[in-house]
């Protein structure tokens, strides 16, 4: 541990927003995770869907209320604002809910585009420091140089660490996101052809 603590100490002051950087990550990821672990899956929309086919519309509004699902609190827009707006209801939905689910998606795009520029920059002042390093000692003490270039690196390869790190679980959690949107979508579209097909159903009943 005291060898690691001083890897990272060697790559200069640049290193300390690296490790925020890390900390702010971590903490998205682990908020990240708790939250779609949270999540109800389909078949509560399910549910909802076949309530809605029965013609129990009250019903299947409120178990979509109180359903922990993206999907079924979509349908319960849809269901609640089902005359005449239901598309536009679930469209609206769709969108708050989307939204919470790529919630600080953006702070882990930042650290993936900063913490390498980061890492550049303390390549370069250490770089900056072993020319001057060189500048004084000449080329009669080669160690030093090279000492310096080697601390140097260190920023450089802490900065891909901690963006590769963070591009995993963005990567995972925006695709996520993405293929909820289109079960809502496909959702909705089923919730739509039966609220089409209700007044129909009523006609020939009579």
């Amino acid at each position: 541990m005291k060898a690691a603590f001083d890897v990272i100490a060697k790559g200069g002051l640049v290193m300390i927003p690296l490790g925020l950087c890390s900390v702010v990550a971590l903490a998205v990821v682990i908020e990240r995770a708790f939250r779609w672990l949270r999540l109800g899956g389909v078949s509560e929309a399910d549910g909802v869907l076949a309530l809605a086919g029965r013609g129990d519309w009250d019903e299947a509004a409120r178990a979509a209320e109180r359903s922990s699902s993206p999907v079924a609190r979509v349908l319960a827009a849809g269901l609640r604002h089902r005359n005449p707006a239901a598309g536009m209801a679930m469209e609206a939905a769709a969108q708050d809910e989307l939204a919470r689910l790529r919630r600080y998606l953006p702070v882990l795009d930042t650290v993936i585009t900063l913490a390498p520029l980061l890492g550049l920059l303390g390549t370069v002042t250490g770089m900056i420091g072993a020319f001057g390093i060189m500048s004084q000692a000449g080329l009669n003490q080669p160690t030093a140089i090279t000492g310096g270039v080697g601390e140097a690196l260190v920023a450089t390869a802490g900065g891909l660490a901690v963006a590769i790190g963070a591009l995993v679980p963005y990567n995972f959690f925006l695709r996520r996101s993405e293929a909820m949107a289109e079960v809502i979508e496909r959702y909705g579209s089923k919730l739509e052809l039966l609220l089409a097909e209700a007044p129909t159903a009523r006609r020939e009943a009579a």
